[in-house]
């Protein structure tokens, strides 16, 4: 019998979908992360200790994870973000892993769009003071989508869903992807593809959908920032280590630009009293871009079926 875990939290809402595909493999021991959220690198030592696989959320996959999972032979990551596992150690360990692509794109895409529309309109601040009492419409005059140029740092599913979208939306879009080569789909969206300092000058909405990586942590910091639109927004729903928090904070009491919006952060949940939280021009979502129904259950599905394939399970 194998042991399998289990740690997105948001696997039980689709749990079935799961069961169903196993049901015709070989009898499994499944552990199921009850503590209702993310589990530390200590949970994650005990709780690896005897798995075969794993399907794993955000979870800490580290060197010290790994080398303490003697049994572990398949990573699935539930999502498409492979940076909370230890890619260098997996392969060293000859631990198989995979991840669910693009099976939560079209709901972060949404979300990322539904942001622009958020900080934009100003909607949390004057909905907040309607429910306070107020009805100041002069105060916040917001500005239109449509029209404006749209910045896509990142094409893969997610930023590519958000295009389709943006386009149908009226905006001009500009692409920033040095991995990106798909002439048919850029000329279908019309999408003008760019080095990262001439989006950053000539954007109004700048939307962030690529990985965290030595090499991006940061990317957005006091210099990037500088040279943006003092009317630009900023949108991160992939990664909060993609900007630098203090950079921002500064950049949205200086006016250098005008907002931002955003699903992730560097420390989820962040520390209370963070001081970006205060700011009128800055929203922060609990890393929800992928809690969909219908997200959750193509995630469910697709980890699933990566752990059964990975692991070589027999059918009964």
């Amino acid at each position: 019998m194998k042991k399998i875990l289990i740690t997105p939290r948001s696997f039980s809402k689709a749990r079935h979908k799961a069961d169903e595909l196993l049901k015709d493999y070989e009898e499994l021991e499944i552990v199921m992360n009850t503590t209702g959220r993310t589990l530390t690198e200590e949970e994650m030592i005990d709780q690896c200790s005897d798995i075969d696989g794993i399907i794993v959320g955000i979870d800490p996959m580290s060197e010290k994870v790994l080398k303490s999972a003697k049994n572990l032979k398949a990573i699935s990551k539930y999502g498409a973000g492979l940076d909370n596992i230890d890619l260098d150690a997996a392969k060293e360990l000859g631990i198989k892993v995979d991840r669910a692509v693009a099976t939560n794109a079209m709901s972060v895409a949404e979300l990322a769009i539904g942001l622009m529309f958020v900080a934009s309109r100003s909607i949390v601040p004057t909905a907040t003071s309607v429910k306070n009492g107020g009805w100041d419409r002069g105060k916040n005059a917001g500005n239109e989508l449509y029209g404006k140029t749209l910045g896509i740092v990142g094409l893969g599913a997610i930023g590519r869903e958000v295009a389709r979208m943006a386009k149908g939306i009226g905006m001009n879009i500009l692409g920033y992807d040095p991995y990106f080569d798909n002439q048919e789909f850029t000329d279908r969206y019309e999408i003008s593809m760019v080095e990262l300092e001439d989006l950053l000058k000539n954007a109004d909405f700048i939307t962030l959908h690529l990985p965290l990586t030595e090499e991006t942590e940061h990317m957005i910091n006091k210099d990037t920032l500088s040279i943006m639109k003092t009317s630009a927004y900023l949108i991160n729903t992939s990664r909060g280590g993609l900007v630098d928090e203090d950079a921002l904070y500064d950049a949205l009491i200086d006016g250098v630009i005008a907002g931002a919006a955003q699903d992730v952060f560097s420390e989820e949940p962040p520390k209370g009293g963070h001081k970006l939280l205060d700011l009128p021009n800055f929203v922060l979502t609990p890393h929800i871009g992928a809690y969909t129904k219908e997200a959750t259950e193509r995630m469910v599905m697709q980890s699933t079926q990566n752990l059964i394939e990975m692991l070589e399970l027999e059918k009964k």
